[in-house]
């Protein structure tokens, strides 16, 4: 009798694959960092991949000292400095914030760590089919949502059907493009246009507590994939509620409830009460209290300075020196794929010309954007939005500057006489934006390109973000090239703000999101990124390291590279 896909599921073994990278791991061709995410990934427990590299960690990836771990107290209130935004629906969300104030209160399937490392969450585990096309979670039992109802399948089944609503404009569609067939629509306009639908049966409930998600080719990142942050699951009827979690925070399964909420001013959340039992080990935090000390980096480093908050969600490079100097005050500095994308739309004149486009990467200098506008503190870029320190990266042959060979496609363009162009900038993470694309002019201008630096308002820019013809927008980190990616670039997804559409790249990006054996992908991905460098849609000349600071007192607060405040574990040493 034929064996089915799900057979090592039924038999209680690893999958398949599992041994081939035990002995890759073994035989030196797989680094610690790539098996422990990989084999995760394919359901091997993270302490069964750690306790194999002979590296034992079983709490989430906190970045603490044992030190620090020894001694931690119950109990406290940690203030931080950050915007407090608008946070009505999760599946929308288009900002880290927002994401850290909603998910004290609601959950994930999974959860990615600081080590790149994805763990089980409200599901206990998960289980791939050898070919990577059928994915089962299995949910946890007992966990409950604030409004005293059990977490079950059917709130997964309505969380990923919202999610891949074409009328809910998540960017969830950009990740899970494996669940989704192209059917013709209609825009707001009447226009005829290809609106990507969730297949039929993609999303299956298998009973209860069991969730069967079928894809149409393979995908190894999707337990990484349930960590993106719009991606928290609410209560079924989260939608029929108003669709606003800060309004119904009762309609998530996490430790904390929300007890105060105005935005730009200030989030409060406390324990949950009344009686009610967090599936998890308790936080040490009895509260949470989030302080919009507003879009100006000083304030929020004088509030610290001051004990008016206990840490601040970002520090400006410009204050580096200056927090540095501060008594009982600590810098956290990660490197990360955090980055300024400064896009071109390239159906637009001029840039529709692809000379014009690659006479402009021509001209930029990478290496200098990096040392001038953010100190150096980060890694050279390659325009093609995958950074080094994402283990899918491929390595392309450097590309020289070379001013006199854009020049001369200018001409070839028809613009040997200069061209005028635009870029705006919103200053939206700091002042380094700016200054990356003054920066930038400076280098176009040898090649007699005439840049205007258009700087906005950051509400202003967000209104346009997508609409202009060349911006720089900021990207935060994702802990895949492939998920990053298939968010920002894969034809028709909401964020794809270059309107970019390659059938060539969708089909390559799809390729090496299946391909477990890294060796291989790497091979897949450096097409990919020779494809969207030799398209010439942007100029990223950097992935920034991110750097917070907070007072000593505040235990156990690590940095994830996204800027995630998983806070669980953190304390006050009062």
């Amino acid at each position: 009798m034929a064996k089915t896909k799900m057979d090592h599921e039924k038999q209680g073994r690893d999958h398949p694959r599992i041994p081939d990278l035990k002995n890759k791991f073994l035989k030196g061709e797989l680094d610690r960092r790539e098996f422990l995410r990989t084999t995760t990934l394919l359901g091997l427990t993270a302490a069964a991949a750690y306790s194999f590299v002979d590296t034992f960690s079983t709490d989430l990836p906190d970045l603490i000292s044992s030190a620090e771990a020894a001694t931690p107290k119950k109990g406290g209130t940690i203030r931080a400095a950050m915007q407090v935004q608008d946070m009505s629906d999760p599946a929308t969300y288009d900002w880290v914030e927002k994401s850290n104030v909603s998910r004290q209160m609601v959950e994930y399937l999974t959860i990615t760590g600081a080590d790149n490392v994805t763990r089980p969450y409200l599901a206990e585990k998960w289980v791939p089919s050898d070919d990577l096309k059928t994915w089962t979670f299995h949910l946890r039992k007992g966990v409950m949502f604030g409004n005293g109802e059990e977490l079950t399948a059917d709130d997964v089944i309505f969380n990923i059907k919202r999610w891949l609503d074409p009328n809910t404009g998540s960017s969830m569609v950009g990740m899970l493009n494996t669940m989704l067939k192209a059917e013709d629509g209609k825009d707001k306009d009447g226009k005829p246009i290809k609106v990507k639908r969730m297949i039929e049966g993609s999303a299956e409930k298998v009973d209860k507590y069991t969730v069967r998600i079928r894809l149409s080719s393979p995908d190894l990142s999707i337990p990484e994939k349930m960590y993106h942050y719009p991606a928290a699951i609410v209560h079924r009827s989260f939608a029929e509620k108003g669709a606003n979690i800060a309004q119904n925070p009762d309609l998530g399964t996490g430790p904390y409830t929300l007890t105060e909420y105005k935005v730009g001013e200030k989030a409060v959340l406390k324990r949950r009460g009344g009686g009610f039992k967090y599936w998890g080990e308790d936080p040490l935090l009895d509260e949470i209290h989030y302080i919009d000390t507003g879009q100006d980096a000083a304030a929020s480093l004088a509030a610290l300075a001051s004990g008016q908050v206990d840490t601040i969600y970002t520090l400006d490079l410009t204050l580096l020196g200056a927090a540095q100097t501060m008594p009982g005050i600590k810098v956290h500095e990660v490197t990360t794929a955090q980055t300024g994308v400064m896009r071109i739309q390239s159906g637009k004149a001029p840039y529709n010309d692809i000379r014009v486009r690659q006479a402009m990467q021509l001209a930029a200098d990478n290496e200098q954007m990096l040392k001038t506008a953010h100190q150096g503190r980060g890694q050279v870029a390659e325009n093609h939005h995958v950074c080094a320190c994402q283990p899918d990266y491929a390595p392309l042959p450097k590309i020289k500057r070379n001013v006199g060979k854009a020049k001369q496609l200018l001409a070839d363009a028809g613009h040997g006489g200069g061209l005028n162009i635009t870029c705006n900038v919103g200053n939206t993470n700091g002042q380094w934006e700016t200054d990356q694309v003054v920066v930038l002019k400076q280098n176009l201008a040898e090649a007699g390109i005439n840049l205007n630096v258009n700087v906005m308002p950051a509400a202003q820019y967000w209104e346009v973000w997508d609409k202009a013809d060349f911006s720089l927008t900021v990207w935060t980190h994702r802990p895949l090239g492939t998920m990053l990616l298939g968010v920002a670039y894969r034809t028709g997804v909401p964020w794809n703000e270059a309107k970019y559409a390659s059938k060539e790249f969708d089909d390559l990006l799809t390729q090496a999101e299946s391909t477990v054996d890294m060796d291989e992908r790497h091979k897949v991905m450096a097409k990919v990124e020779k494809r969207i460098q030799d398209d010439a849609i942007m100029i990223q000349p950097y992935f920034r390291s991110v750097m917070t600071a907070a007072s000593d007192k505040v235990k156990g607060l690590g940095v994830h590279p996204t800027n995630y405040h998983q806070w669980n574990k953190v304390w006050i040493d009062s």
